[in-house]
């Protein structure tokens, strides 16, 4: 079993962090570029932020720039993705995905191959 669990979501208030962790299973990740994806509803599925295989390069959406951190821990086959500053806007369902590159690709659905079931956040006053 290949498999990426994702955990970490709820409601916050804006202004409030969230810090969200993915769970690889079934196979190792040092090999792998990890991207987290977001959808709220209604709305396109839409590149978050990833990381390269061995963390030495970060992606940021423009949107989370200065708010969100992405991290990576090889040894405990995780990452994770600190949220800080939470908007309203930043609602949706979180998924991670793995990237069959050392290094990320564009944010582009068919380039990665294993998809987590997603995480709730929901920032909300």
């Amino acid at each position: 079993q290949l498999q990426l669990v994702e955990s970490g979501g709820g409601f916050v208030q804006p202004g409030g962090s969230l810090r969200l962790s993915c769970a690889a299973s079934g196979f190792t990740l040092d090999s792998s570029s990890i991207g987290w994806f977001r959808q709220a509803p209604g709305k396109a599925r839409e590149g978050v932020s990833c990381i390269s295989s061995s963390g030495d390069s970060t992606n940021y959406a423009d949107s989370v720039k200065g708010r969100f951190t992405i991290s990576r821990d090889n040894a405990k086959n995780t990452v994770y993705l600190q949220m800080n500053s939470l908007k309203p806007e930043d609602t949706g369902v979180y998924y991670c995905a793995r990237a069959p590159y050392y290094y990320c690709p564009a944010y582009v659905i068919k380039l990665y191959d294993y998809w987590g079931q997603g995480t709730q956040v929901t920032v909300s006053s």
